[in-house]
């Protein structure tokens, strides 16, 4: 995975990234007419902000729709040798549906999607606390769900600088 220093988003990125976050299914073709751009132009950057990995494609499920009675997000704090490596162990746990490294108290943030309490207690007791450096952690089932989504893209830029389609088409 390319570092933050490698990986370079310009307007038109940030146009065609917006453009997704409404809605991850719309085509190269509606990108391209919306933008007044080439298919081609939104097939090449969509491919390269996949390969740096400012974009991933995912089907976000709501877990209790499809059998998981038992979401949880868990803290994790890890002996500072072993952290490397145990993150890596558990996030190849099939649960592990989001994981981050942290600043603070705890080292290690995880969201898991488990069949019911049992599944998650084998999971929290005879896997996780297995994981060599882990010396202790916090859950917290998820009750609801009460929005999936990215942050708005203009957060992440100065004023000055939001996207807009007009400054796309002066390109």
């Amino acid at each position: 995975m390319p570092n933050n220093s490698d990986v370079y988003i310009d307007d038109l990125d940030f146009a065609i990234l917006s453009l997704l976050q409404e809605d991850g299914r719309k085509s190269f073709t509606e990108i391209a007419k919306k933008l007044g751009i080439a298919i081609g132009t939104v097939r090449n950057r969509f491919a390269k902000l996949l390969g740096q990995k400012t974009i991933q494609i995912i089907g976000r499920i709501n877990p209790y729709h499809v059998g998981f009675s038992a979401p949880a997000t868990i803290t994790v704090s890890i002996e500072p040798q072993y952290v490397e490596e145990a993150v890596k162990e558990i996030a190849n746990f099939p649960e592990v549906s989001y994981l981050s490294v942290l600043t603070g108290e705890y080292d290690v943030m995880v969201d898991v999607m488990c069949r019911d309490a049992s599944h998650l207690t084998e999971f929290l007791l005879k896997r996780l606390a297995q994981v060599k450096g882990v010396k202790d952690f916090r859950t917290a089932m998820i009750l609801q769900i009460h929005k999936y989504a990215q942050p708005d893209l203009n957060l992440a830029r100065p004023s000055d600088a939001s996207v807009t389609r007009e400054k796309i088409m002066w390109r």
